[in-house]
């Protein structure tokens, strides 16, 4: 009877042991399943984090998708960039209206392209932005007085050439820099993101830059005399220079003969194209000496022959 009694206790704690094993497993089993499902759903919003992240970086590295010519005329508008404060090439007047030589142009694409002049909104955009703003697509075409530089050519796509230009220096008549070796332990004004910042950068390298955003802040400190040239475009500081007294360009030309031309985004080979076959058409009536006849002649009266600086047809002779 004790052998009996023994033997159920002993069977009953072998029992309990086995539903308390199964029961153990059964609930490892469940444990491991959540932690699997935790594990899996922190791996999925990790691989999903990363490949949101590589796609905002992919989208931030190629920028905006440029219009089509037909979604600009579905649009009824074309967007183009110019400058706002570089007279007499691309401002905005005292009543608020843009002017200028680039400005002249854009109307002339407006009206060819959509029918209109008033087609055209301009895009405000400083010398520094102008690729940026093209590579984002937040305009279409820039006329920003844009010179056409290998370096920007790697970025941009540039269309034929409407004006040529060098670089030039304007300064005090009463201290006037005619030489740039006499900038050296001088101040030399500079917009950011010009032609004349990688010259004097390269070429010169031992004149301290002072270095602005907008051409009107650059005036502003020649005017201050908080520096003791500014150099930019010759076409530009002539202009500037005989609409206020007390300045001279010292410095007429200087580094090479370059040229001044639409740009689009790269890759834009239609609108490219447009731009192109427009500019070799307008060659016919004179387009371009006509626009500097209307935007520069008062400017520059005779101290400019116009064929110094107007191309027609793209074709620079």
């Amino acid at each position: 009877m004790r052998k009996k009694i023994l033997g159920t206790i002993v069977s009953a704690v072998l029992l309990t042991g086995i539903l308390t094993g199964c029961q153990a497993a059964a609930d490892s089993s469940q444990t491991a399943q959540v932690e699997t499902e935790e594990v899996t759903e922190e791996v999925t919003e990790e691989v999903t984090e990363e490949v949101t992240e590589e796609v905002a970086q992919e989208e931030a590295a190629t920028g905006g998708i440029a219009r089509s010519i037909e979604e600009i005329k579905n649009d009824g508008s074309i967007k183009i960039g110019v400058f706002s404060d570089k007279n007499p090439f691309g401002y905005v007047d005292e009543n608020g209206v843009p002017q200028g030589y680039d400005v002249y142009f854009a109307k002339r694409i407006a009206k060819d392209l959509l029918g209109s002049e008033e087609a055209v909104e301009f895009v405000y955009v400083e010398a520094a932005s102008r690729v940026e703003y093209l590579l984002s697509a937040k305009v279409d075409i820039i006329l920003a007085n844009f010179t056409v530089t290998e370096e920007r050519s790697q970025q941009v796509d540039f269309a034929l050439p409407y004006m040529k230009v060098a670089l030039g220096v304007v300064s005090p008549e009463g201290a006037l820099i005619t030489d740039p070796e006499q900038l050296k332990d001088k101040t030399l004004i500079i917009v950011k993101g010009t032609t004349a910042e990688t010259f004097f950068t390269e070429n010169y390298p031992e004149v301290e830059q002072l270095k602005f955003d907008e051409y009107q802040e650059a005036y502003d400190a020649l005017l201050d005399g908080r520096g003791d040239a500014f150099s930019t475009d010759n076409t530009e500081v002539l202009a500037w220079a005989i609409q206020n007294k007390g300045f001279a360009v010292g410095i007429e030309s200087i580094g090479s003969l370059d040229s001044i031309a639409p740009a689009v985004q790269k890759g834009n080979t239609e609108l490219l194209n447009w731009i192109n076959d427009e500019i070799k058409a307008l060659a016919g009536e004179q387009f371009f000496h006509a626009n500097y006849d209307a935007t520069l002649k008062s400017v520059y009266g005779d101290s400019i022959n116009p064929d110094n600086l107007v191309v027609e047809g793209g074709v620079i002779e």
